[in-house]
């Protein structure tokens, strides 16, 4: 069973690490592999705008990098009162390398909102509609 909250709490967490020297504005991601592990990421941001990092798209790519490729879910907390869905890069992201996982989202009061990932993306490009090479 996925405990959403602590998930939730380990983005609020993350989201210390940020770097975002020119938007202000902190982000942090929690991604649990399916093995248990928590992966953190956060947004760091570059004057050239287009090389900054989303903290999603962050701690999935440092957990791929450190082998993990079987994911259950992914939190993202920030600085807004509300709730921070991920941007579009990091849905298509999400969706394509870590499935149709859990997204929660938590807000400043610890409240939580859950979606899948296709409800935050629905008729997602996928790899169904590349050709294949034979």
């Amino acid at each position: 069973m996925i405990d959403h909250l602590l998930l939730g709490e380990k983005a609020i967490e993350a989201k210390l690490m940020a770097l975002p020297k020119y938007s202000h504005f902190h982000v942090g991601s929690a991604l649990l592999t399916e093995d248990g592990t928590i992966v953190q990421g956060c947004n760091v941001e570059s004057s050239s705008y287009g090389l900054t990092i989303c903290a999603e798209r962050n701690a999935i790519f440092k957990a791929i990098s450190d082998g993990h490729r079987k994911f259950s879910a992914i939190s993202i907390a920030s600085d807004f009162d509300g709730y921070t869905s991920p941007c579009g890069a990091c849905r298509q992201v999400i969706l394509e390398q870590c499935g149709d996982v859990d997204v929660v989202m938590i807000n400043n009061k610890k409240e939580l909102k859950i979606l899948k990932a296709s409800e935050l993306l629905p008729f997602a490009f996928t790899d169904d509609a590349l050709p294949t090479l034979e």
